[in-house]
């Protein structure tokens, strides 16, 4: 049973919207932050309740190395084994084996890849996704695909294209065939039974959701043809893949926008791996329902904070005795509390909780950024909100 997705509020093409998973509800747009090992690096679990994070999303090839996926299953699934009663979407792993470059081979029956960690031989194909992901538990789980690199030449792109479609096709049959081996499966789930983060009650009365991923690299046609093609197949949910692979921000942004007309209206809409935060308010303007990224842990870990004035390298050194918050605009635990000296202090002394902080900080804009963008929908003000940004961001550049 697909679950259930509603829109509430429109706003030219924004959706102001609710997924609802087996884990509470997920307000729409929303940021996904990534834990790619079944954590938020540096961030402990009830840190991002506080933050009122919805969903996480977990990283099935990350997962599978370590710990297993027969220990996480064992364990009661991801949920129980990191102790996070929110939502999770996993995956697939296809994008983590296409940034192995060398380590793979790729053939119709799947992936031959060689571990990061200690050069072991692994295969994955659609079914091992599967198996994978069922046995992680998340809510919501992504059919196994091929990302192609950038540039990639058209016949290229076709072929994996076309082979991503036969593997969703494969990924739909043996999930529809086993779903029901999901750990918690008959509402096996030992938490409170309430989204931490304000969602509502478990509903376990049906189980994961697969969700189809559009792609054909950076031709309009092939994504006209592979969403047409995956159309067919009736995912209850569809993502754009095979974006942030090194192609200029427009070119993104064109298929975006060159795709997402072609998705069903009443279905939610996910462009996986983007981007800076005006970015995905611009995307959440074009219609997109969810997105990710580990920009806002990644760059925390660097020094690059992101705030309502632009982005900050709290490694200047002009920051050294600067008493001010990060943002004097931002109300999270981090600037209600430190000065950008002393972030900056923990930070050049290789202090970690730099990192910490850091990070605790990005995620609060991203999470505020959607906030405000929701509300802008709601209130049929986004296009005038963004376009008052751009503004100001023109001056102050």
């Amino acid at each position: 049973m697909p679950f259930p997705f509603s829109i509430s509020a429109t706003d030219a093409r924004a959706r102001l919207g609710e997924l609802q998973t087996p884990h509470g509800a997920v307000d729409t747009p929303v940021f996904m932050p990534v834990g790619t090992l079944g954590s938020v690096k540096g961030v402990s679990q009830h840190i991002l309740e506080e933050l009122g994070i919805q969903i996480l999303l977990g990283n099935t090839y990350h997962l599978y190395l370590r710990p297993g996926h027969e220990a996480i299953r064992e364990l009661g699934g991801l949920h129980r084994f990191m102790a996070w009663e929110g939502s999770i979407l996993t995956d697939s792993g296809g994008f983590q084996v296409f940034s192995l470059n060398e380590l793979r081979k790729i053939s119709e029956n799947g992936v031959e890849f060689r571990s990061h960690l200690d050069g072991s031989t692994h295969f994955f194909t659609p079914e091992r996704s599967m198996e994978i992901q069922i046995a992680l538990g998340a809510d919501i789980i992504m059919a196994f695909d091929e990302c192609t690199e950038h540039p990639a030449e058209r016949e290229r792109a076709r072929e994996s294209m076309e082979m991503t479609t036969r593997w969703a096709q494969r990924s739909k049959e043996y999930f529809e065939a086993h779903q029901h081996e999901v750990p918690w499966a008959g509402g096996d789930f030992s938490g409170s039974g309430k989204n931490p983060a304000g969602g509502g009650r478990n509903h376990f009365n049906f189980s994961q959701s697969l969700f189809g991923i559009v792609q054909g690299g950076m031709y309009i046609d092939l994504r006209r043809e592979s969403t047409e093609r995956l159309l067919e197949l009736d995912f209850p949910g569809y993502a754009i893949g095979g974006l942030s692979v090194g192609e200029p921000r427009e070119l993104t942004r064109e298929i975006i926008a060159s795709t997402l007309p072609l998705l069903p209206k009443d279905k939610p809409r996910y462009v996986m791996g983007v981007g800076y935060p005006e970015e995905i308010a611009e995307y959440a303007a074009m219609g997109v329902d969810m997105m990710d990224c580990v920009l806002p842990t990644r760059a925390a870990r660097h020094g690059l904070l992101f705030t309502s004035e632009g982005r900050m390298n709290i490694k200047n050194a002009r920051f050294a005795r600067d008493q001010q918050p990060v943002d004097p605009q931002c109300g999270c635990i981090v600037c209600s509390r430190y000065t950008r000296a002393y972030l900056r202090h923990l930070f050049v002394s290789g202090e970690p909780l730099a990192g910490v902080l850091n990070t605790i900080h990005n995620l609060a804009h991203y999470l505020d950024t959607m906030r405000s963008v929701r509300h802008a929908i709601k209130l049929g003000e986004l296009r005038a909100k963004l376009a008052e940004a751009a503004r100001v961001s023109e001056q102050t550049s």
